[in-house]
């Protein structure tokens, strides 16, 4: 096989981390596409050695980003959640810290013209079928990673960039509670069954024996605890429509818990089979969402949530203020939250790919690296 250069961009988005790229620069069918990002990050070893990953889901993620052909939306956004341990890609989730990149990612390649002071990029998430607005700090004229803006999660400061998803309702299922219930039964566990930015199984701590104050360490070394989660996400998957998940990412398990520090709740959150050392964008905004509905899970244990008020929700590397608001009465939700990004390193990535991928036969890439 020979080795082909890619040109990427490594960034950190959020408390995520991955390579970004030009859709142009990858191959044009799923099965290529999906094949050269398994040999970009080494997937199928544990330290994916042979790759740009980091042996972590946080730093296993990629976003392809093009130029978009519809009127209310400038770029496109596909996320691929790269399996770690195998060769495997996942493109059903959106990923609201790899989003926080986009928008930055956009202006340096010049799919988006950068305005003085800042920039309003218009983001259409292709695995979800969502809008989401993005606000980047560019002074005259040009990305600026600098800034004072601190982010629980991720170590000293960045330049602000805004988050406001428009219509979060519905991203994979079509319905805020796929299921027609707020709360539902689960082997006897009150479940409440959520998609809003990602679909969720939001459950009580206290109801799997778990305070919701443990590390993500104490949680995934518990594989008693871990085997019944997962046997309540794929039940989970079944009653929202999603059919068998033992294979998908979503829905994703999060145990809640009263604050312990001052905010709203407390969450864990999982990516699904290991827990999150902080907490995903679009997890908050379904977590958020559930908070300020009555008869969930996460209001009962929510203290003070609602449209119109800060959501703080604790997770292990400290907490994050989400906002939710109503332009009109029974409209959409909108979530909004501030995230901070940066450019580590940029230039191209050598891929290695099999002739063929489940018969299909690979042979050309979109563009020529």
């Amino acid at each position: 096989m020979e080795a082909r250069a890619v040109p990427c961009t490594l960034m950190r988005g959020g408390t995520s981390r991955g390579p970004f790229f030009l859709a142009s620069d990858l191959p044009a069918s799923p099965a290529a596409r999906d094949a050269a990002l398994i040999s970009a990050m080494g997937a199928g070893h544990d330290l994916q050695i042979d790759g740009l990953g980091g042996g972590n889901p946080l730093t296993s993620k990629v976003a392809i980003v093009s130029p978009s052909a519809r009127p209310d939306a400038d770029i496109d956004y596909l996320f691929a959640q790269v399996n770690v341990a195998e060769q495997r890609v996942d493109t059903s989730p959106n990923c609201g810290n790899m989003l926080s990149a986009v928008g930055p990612f956009a202006l340096e390649r010049g799919l988006v013209r950068a305005q003085p002071g800042e920039t309003r990029i218009r983001i259409f998430n292709v695995n979800t079928g969502k809008r989401i607005e993005a606000i980047v700090q560019t002074p005259n004229g040009r990305v600026t990673y600098d800034g004072a803006c601190r982010i629980d999660g991720v170590p000293g400061t960045a330049a602000p960039i805004r988050l406001t998803f428009l219509d979060a309702t519905g991203s994979k299922t079509g319905a805020l509670f796929p299921s027609g219930r707020q709360t539902d039964l689960i082997a006897g566990i009150p479940c409440t069954l959520i998609d809003a930015a990602t679909p969720l199984v939001i459950i009580r701590a206290t109801d799997l024996g778990k305070t919701g104050h443990e590390t993500p360490a104490a949680l995934d070394g518990d594989r008693a605890f871990m085997g019944r989660l997962e046997a309540l996400r794929r039940e989970a998957g079944r009653l929202m429509g999603l059919g068998d998940v033992r294979d998908l990412v979503v829905p994703k398990p999060v145990l809640v818990a009263p604050p312990a520090a001052g905010g709203t709740l407390a969450a864990r959150y999982f990516m699904p089979h290991s827990a999150h050392k902080a907490l995903a964008v679009t997890g908050a905004v379904g977590i958020a969402t559930a908070a300020a509905i009555t008869g969930t899970v996460a209001h009962a244990v929510a203290t003070g949530a609602g449209l119109g008020t800060t959501i703080r929700i604790e997770h292990p590397s400290g907490a994050l203020d989400l906002m939710l608001a109503q332009r009109r009465a029974g409209g959409p939700f909108e979530a909004s939250l501030v995230r901070t990004a940066r450019k580590i390193f940029e230039g191209n990535v050598f891929v290695r790919m099999p002739e063929s991928v489940a018969g299909e036969t690979l042979v050309t890439f979109a563009k020529s690296a």
